[in-house]
C-alpha cells in the first residue's frame, strides 16, 4: 500500500508539471475526486457508511476519466503516442478489476441467499431446530468459501505494476499527462477494492483472540467499552458473532441476532447498488479505451 501511495503522488507530480497551465474543467474534476478518494483513506473502512463514501467516490472518478477519454484531444494524443505494451497494460489492468469487482458482486450475492435463508429459519426456529442447524450451517460453510474467493482476489491485486510503460521518448507533455492519470485512476481504485474485499471478510488483522472478544464485547450489550467497540465492527462481523453465539449458547438473543441480520442485507443492498454502477462505468470507460485504440 505504501508503494501505491508513494507512486501516486510521484504520478501527480509529473503530471503537474505537464498538464498546460490552463487544465480541462475535467482534469480538475478529476483531481478533485482523486484527493476525495486519498482523504477517504483516513476514515475508517469498518463501517458500511465509510465504505459507501468510497464507492460513490470511486463511481464519480471513473465517471469523470470516462468524460475526458471521449475528448477529441485526448483521443488523438494516445492513438498517436502509446506503444502497443503501453496499451495492453492499461486493457489488461481494467480487465483485471473489472474481475475483481465480478468477484465482489459474486460475494455478495451468495451472502444475500444464505442471509435470506437463514432469516427464514430464525422465524421457524421454535418449529424446527434442526431447520436452524442447517441454515446456519450453510452460511458459516458460505462464509468460509467467499472468504477464500477474497484471499485468491487479493492476491490478485498485488500483481498490479505501480508504473506505467513509457516506451517512447517521444511523447508529448499531453500524452504522458494523460497516462499518469490513468495509472492514477487505476491505483486508487485497486487500493479501494483492497479495502471493499477486507470490509467483506470482516479482516482488519486481528489474532483469534481478539476475533473472541469482539464476540464476546458484542453479545454483552450493557458492558462498559462495548458501544465503542461494536461501533468500529461492520454488519458482516456482527452477524458473524451473533450466529456464534446462538450456536454455542442457546439462550441468546434471537431478536438481536435478526436485527444484525436485517441490517446485514440492507448493507449487501446497498453495495450491490453501487458495485453494479461502478462496473458498468468501468465497462464504458474500457470500451471508450479500445475505441481510442483500434481507431
Amino acid at each position: 500500500m505504501a508503494a501505491i501511495e508513494t507512486n501516486t503522488k510521484s504520478s501527480l507530480h509529473i503530471r503537474s508539471n505537464s498538464l498546460p497551465s490552463a487544465p480541462h474543467p475535467f482534469t480538475s474534476q478529476f483531481e478533485e475526486h482523486l484527493h476525495r478518494l486519498k482523504d477517504s483513506k483516513a476514515i475508517s473502512s469498518s463501517t458500511s457508511s465509510s465504505i459507501n463514501y468510497k464507492l460513490n467516490a470511486l463511481q464519480d472518478l471513473h465517471e469523470c476519466a470516462d468524460k475526458l477519454l471521449l475528448l477529441p484531444i485526448t483521443q488523438q494524443a494516445l492513438a498517436r503516442e502509446c506503444s502497443n505494451e503501453c496499451v495492453d497494460e492499461l486493457l489488461d489492468g481494467s480487465v483485471r478489476i473489472l474481475d475483481i469487482c465480478s468477484t465482489i458482486k459474486d460475494c455478495l450475492l451468495q451472502h444475500k441467499e444464505r442471509v435470506h435463508e437463514l432469516e427464514s429459519a430464525i422465524r421457524r426456529r421454535r418449529d424446527a431446530e434442526a431447520g436452524f442447524t442447517v441454515s446456519s450451517g450453510k452460511y458459516l460453510a458460505s462464509r468460509k468459501q467467499v472468504k477464500k474467493a477474497i484471499r485468491k482476489a487479493l492476491g490478485n491485486l498485488k500483481g498490479f505494476k505501480n508504473e506505467l510503460i513509457f516506451a517512447s521518448s517521444n511523447k508529448d507533455n499531453e500524452t504522458l499527462s494523460m497516462l499518469s492519470f490513468l495509472k492514477e485512476s487505476e491505483l486508487v481504485t485497486v487500493s479501494s477494492l483492497k479495502a471493499f474485499l477486507l470490509f467483506i471478510t470482516g479482516s482488519k488483522g486481528q489474532s483469534k483472540q481478539n476475533r473472541w472478544s469482539i464476540i464476546s464485547k458484542l453479545m454483552q450489550p450493557n458492558r462498559v467499552g462495548c458501544d465503542s467497540q461494536e461501533a468500529d465492527t461492520n454488519e458482516f462481523e456482527k452477524v458473524d458473532a451473533a450466529l456464534m453465539s446462538l450456536i454455542n449458547h442457546k439462550s441468546s438473543s434471537i431478536d438481536n441476532f435478526q436485527s444484525h441480520m436485517e441490517n446485514l442485507g440492507m448493507c449487501i443492498e446497498n453495495l450491490e447498488v453501487g458495485f453494479e454502477c461502478l462496473s458498468r462505468q468501468l465497462i464504458r470507460t474500457r470500451v471508450s479505451l479500445l475505441n481510442i485504440f483500434n481507431h
